[in-house]
Parts: structure tokens; C-alpha cells; sequence
């Protein structure tokens, strides 16, 4: 007896997910190592991936489909670092890695929780000519309040592709809260730079992050106060988040004894060591650090102060002890992801604890001027007399 046209092709469409399911659950055993749960969780993700896309009632787009999972898997590992970065946000990481990105041009501390001040405003940048000025607060971004952002989250809303808007609020002494809608421009940021301090023997440098061209021009700096017989060296890594763990490196090589400056151990218990190879004797140094010195700039403080090589000055600095590796996803998004834990030279973790300052001071609420530094150069005059 013959069957139905209506039952051949049920009984096709039948066999067709049985062999599509019995060939994906052998791909998904053999890519989970033999592992029957892990391969029953993949072969359980794509038949939710194919039923969306075969039952859903609308439009699917699969790239936002699989863009929203890799997000939601990032999301569900509870760790702040480790996060899914769609297109615009991984060109954005390169472009910061770089030296360059699409900004406003505005310095920013995030010293008190909660708070976010301009503390410089660059020359020839939207924020100069919106009248953006040292000393304001941004209170929102975006109409989102800082309160509600960690420091990391306002500097990515208001970083973003060059010749797009973002709107922030400022708060300024004696006036009401104004909305500023700025243009983003190209920012090239010099990373280090410095000069001797007027009327002293004391070079004095400020890291702002560590790019790709952060050691280049620290040696530049180092170089030039040495030619000017510098005695002793300010290292300035307030609000400084961090960044390539390769330039801090570059830049340990000049400043710390020969000998370890980082140690990396994976969630396999493997452990790689960094080492300096600078001999000789260098000049005394004093480090400045705050509660937003971050990442590898605390790698280079804590390395600093544990060889006995500085004097820190300042506030205990923030705490991110972990390191985060780039993953691209071949569509010009990305993944972050938390690889490992660092430890100073004595085997200390300071993730989620910072640095202390050998010599703890802080910033008054409104400062006429820079009594941290002021600190820092009493501290070194007394080492190098």
C-alpha cells in the first residue's frame, strides 16, 4: 500500500532531524573530548539555534542570534572583565591599544566612587571647544548617571566611532547642570610624557595608559631628564587604567633591578614569569598612584615597591589583579576574556585589594593645587640629598 505525499514528506522532514542530530551530537562528542554532558549541552544550543530560526514568527538575523548567545555566555561567567565586544567596541579596543580613538579629549578621575571629574581638557579637541573645563563633573552619560556606571563603562560610552555624538551632563560650581552634545574626534594620545620639575634636580614623568607606543615614549622622556642630569624620578600612574601588559614590560626594563617584575598563573596552576634585564644602578624613583591606577599600572608599581626600587605616594590604587586576553570572532567582533591572575615579586595577589602606598595621602575635595605631587618631590628631596 502507498503512503501519502503528505505522510512521505513528514517522515522525510522526520528523518532529515534525525540524521542532522545523530551527525551534530558525533561533531559535538568529538569536539567536547568524549565528554557525553558537554556534548549534550552543544547538541541541546544548536537545536534551540535551528528551532529559532525555522519557528519564529518574524525575521531572524542568525549573526545577531549568535552575537546575543556569545554575549549572554560572556555575561553568564560573572566577571566583570570577560565580555563580548561587537564590531564597534572591538575597533575601539584596537584604536585605544593603538594610541588613538574616537573621544572627546578630556582627562577623567574617578577617585570617589560614584564620581567622575574632568581633570584636564586637551587642547583643540570637542571637549575645548564645547567649554569643557577642569574641575567639571560629569554626572551622566548618555542620560545613564555615573552612579549607576563603573569608571570603565563611562569611559566606553563616551568613547566611540569618530564623527558620532554623545551627549553628557556637567556639573559646575554655581551653575546648573547642563547637557553638552559633543562630536568625537580622532584623539592621538601622547601616553608618556614629562619634564624636569622647575627649579629641582627631580625628572618627572606621567604614564596615562600603556598603548603600543606608551614604552617608546617613556624612553624618550627617561632619556631627555637624563640629559638634563635628573637626580631622582617621578613616575606619575594616577588614573591610569592599565592596558598592554608588553609596553608596561617595555618600560619595566628601564626602571626595575634586574630580576622578577610579574608572575602569571592560569587557571591550571601554569606559571610564567616576566623578568627584568636592567644592570647598573638607577636613579631613586617615587611612584604616584590613586584609587583608579589599575592593571599594569599597578604591575609596575607593586614591582617597584616590592624590589625595593621606589617609594609609593599617593592612595591605595584599585585592585584588578587579572589578565584579559583578545579573542577576534572573524566579523570584526571579539571576545575578552580573564586568563589568568598576576602576583608581585613576593607573590602577592591585589586582585580586589590594591596597593598601598608607602606613604598614604590623599587629594583634598577641591584642590588648588597637586598636594600628592608636592608629597612626592618632599619624598624624593629627602632620598637624594
Amino acid at each position: 500500500m502507498f503512503m501519502s505525499q503528505t505522510k512521505k514528506n513528514i517522515l522525510l522532514v522526520i528523518s532529515t532531524v534525525l540524521v542532522t542530530l545523530v551527525v551534530t551530537g558525533c561533531a559535538a562528542l568529538y569536539l567536547m573530548g568524549g565528554n557525553l554532558s558537554k556534548a549534550g549541552d552543544m547538541i541541546r544550543f544548536i537545536a534551540t539555534v535551528r528551532f529559532v530560526e525555522n519557528h519564529f514568527d518574524g525575521e531572524v538575523d542568525q549573526t545577531a542570534l549568535i552575537n546575543g548567545s556569545i554575549d549572554g555566555m560572556m555575561k553568564s561567567l560573572g566577571d566583570k572583565y570577560s565580555i563580548y565586544l561587537d564590531e564597534d567596541k572591538f575597533r575601539q579596543l584596537n584604536n585605544i591599544n593603538n594610541g588613538t580613538f574616537g573621544g572627546i579629549g578630556v582627562v577623567m578621575s574617578f577617585a570617589e566612587p560614584g564620581h567622575c571629574k574632568i581633570m584636564s581638557v586637551m587642547e583643540n579637541t570637542p571637549g575645548q571647544d564645547a567649554g569643557l573645563q577642569a574641575g567639571d563633573e560629569v554626572i551622566a552619560v548618555e542620560g545613564t548617571p555615573v552612579s549607576e556606571l563603573q569608571p570603565e563603562e563611562v569611559v566606553g560610552k563616551i568613547r566611540g566611532v569618530e564623527g558620532t555624538q554623545v551627549v553628557i551632563t556637567i556639573r559646575r560650581q554655581g551653575e546648573a547642570d547642563k547637557d553638552y552634545t559633543l562630536t568625537r574626534s580622532v584623539i592621538a594620545m601622547t601616553t608618556a610624557a614629562g619634564d624636569m620639575i622647575p627649579d629641582t634636580d627631580i625628572g618627572y614623568i606621567r604614564i596615562a595608559s600603556f598603548s603600543e607606543n606608551t614604552g617608546r615614549e617613556f624612553k624618550d622622556a627617561l632619556e631627555k631628564e637624563r640629559s638634563q642630569n635628573a637626580k631622582g624620578l617621578i613616575i606619575d600612574l594616577r588614573a591610569n587604567p592599565g592596558g598592554l601588559v608588553t609596553s608596561c614590560m617595555e618600560i619595566a626594563n628601564m626602571v626595575v633591578p634586574e630580576g622578577e617584575v610579574v608572575s602569571l598563573i592560569d587557571k591550571s596552576g601554569d606559571k610564567q614569569v616576566f623578568t627584568s634585564s636592567l644592570t647598573g644602578a638607577s636613579m631613586p624613583i617615587v611612584v604616584l598612584i590613586d584609587g583608579n591606577s589599575a592593571s599594569a599600572s599597578e604591575i609596575l608599581a607593586g614591582a617597584l615597591k616590592d624590589r625595593g626600587a621606589a617609594t609609593l605616594v599617593g592612595m591605595k590604587s584599585y585592585g584588578k589583579g587579572s589578565v584579559q586576553t583578545i579573542l577576534p570572532l572573524f566579523r570584526g567582533d571579539g571576545i575578552k576574556l580573564t586568563v589568568a591572575k598576576y602576583y608581585t615579586p613576593s607573590g602577592t595577589s591585589i586582585d580586589g585589594i590594591g596597593i598601598q602606598p608607602d606613604v598614604e595621602i590623599a587629594m583634598p575635595e577641591n584642590p588648588v593645587e597637586d598636594v600628592q605631587l608636592l608629597k612626592a618631590i618632599e619624598v624624593m628631596k629627602g632620598k637624594i640629598q
